[in-house]
């Protein structure tokens, strides 16, 4: 039965996986990734679904497994929509019904949301905000990856980026500021960017003061991450940014990130499709929606020093879809 109404239980749980190092952005770092994972059981199959509560947006593993203890057990993706708001709670459990929808109709998400089969796909492989050595240090170990995102956002980035360009000359290079900058930064930097051939520019100033991009030259497309979260931001967006980051932890589940990437598509935005710092189990529904992107970024479980039992698999040929036996 989809969507039905048979009684379903609700487990709600809060794990922590190591990370292989201190992961550090502009607003702080962190050494473990502390998620809220949900499991659904109904006739004996279970869905999951997991989420990263973030601080930035006033989120913690409390306050979202709070949220999700007071969601019926007969919700349904319909419903869920209008009783929790966009963010990481809503999120854990729209991918939860997702994965037990498509058990109970036995078939794939894919197919139950008419989404295109997932493929492989090439994801960016993320620089932790560090000294200049540690990060020159870094990029040299992961030269060979095809993308390169760079945490930035502080008064020495160039030489940060010069040394990293350095260490990866084939490299395509993103930069993420992670609002850190100012205007006067955006403009010290631009020229200096656009010759090291840099790609793409992540949200460089803080949401809400961004206004300026209007009057930026941008040579280098700039990407919205911190400024957009569902299809409702978008029209704010317009002659300010060329791209936007989805985020699964954002809009509030798959349901709300294939309404945003739709519409964002059709309003002529390029899609970037990223990720907090979370397992396997958080990237599996985000990569349904990577297979056109612009850029992908859902390299969060290749941070981790220890994912799920049956992970997403990273190879020479990108990142592959998720085992069944893991979501999906």
């Amino acid at each position: 039965m989809i969507d039905g109404e048979t009684r379903m239980k609700i487990d709600i749980s809060r794990e922590s996986f190591p990370l292989k190092s201190a992961f550090q952005i502009s607003r702080g770092s962190k050494t473990v990734a502390d998620v809220v994972t949900v499991k659904l059981t109904r006739n004996g199959l279970q869905g999951w679904g997991e989420c990263v509560p973030y601080a930035r947006y006033g989120e913690t593993t409390k306050s979202v497994m709070e949220q999700l203890r007071c969601v019926s057990p007969q919700i349904t993706r319909a419903k869920l929509i209008e009783t929790l708001p966009a963010g990481a709670a809503r999120n854990a459990l729209d991918c939860a019904l997702w994965d037990l929808n498509a058990k109970e109709a036995n078939t794939r998400v894919w197919q139950l949301a008419n989404l295109p089969k997932p493929q492989p796909v090439q994801t960016a492989f993320t620089l932790s905000l560090d000294t200049i050595d540690n990060m020159t240090l870094a990029a040299a170990e992961n030269a060979h990856r095809p993308v390169l995102k760079l945490k930035l956002g502080t008064h020495n980035d160039l030489e940060r980026l010069m040394a990293v360009r350095n260490a990866a000359p084939n490299a395509k290079l993103v930069i993420d500021a992670n609002e850190g900058w100012t205007p006067d930064d955006y403009h010290t930097l631009l020229d200096h960017l656009v010759a090291l051939g840099i790609a793409l520019i992540e949200q460089p100033f803080p949401a809400g003061q961004d206004a300026c991009l209007t009057e930026l030259g941008r040579p280098i497309p700039i990407c919205a991450d911190e400024s957009v979260h569902t299809s409702a931001d978008l029209s704010a967006l317009i002659a300010k940014y060329d791209c936007v980051n989805i985020k699964l932890d954002k809009s509030g589940g798959l349901t709300a990130a294939i309404e945003l990437k739709t519409k964002a598509q059709a309003m002529g935005f390029d899609i970037m499709i990223g990720c907090m710092v979370g397992t396997s189990l958080a990237m599996a529904p985000a990569l349904l929606l990577a297979t056109d992107a612009t850029l992908v970024d859902l390299d969060g479980p290749l941070l981790l020093a220890k994912d799920r039992k049956t992970p997403i698999s990273y190879g020479v040929h990108g990142m592959h879809p998720a085992p069944t036996t893991l979501w999906g």
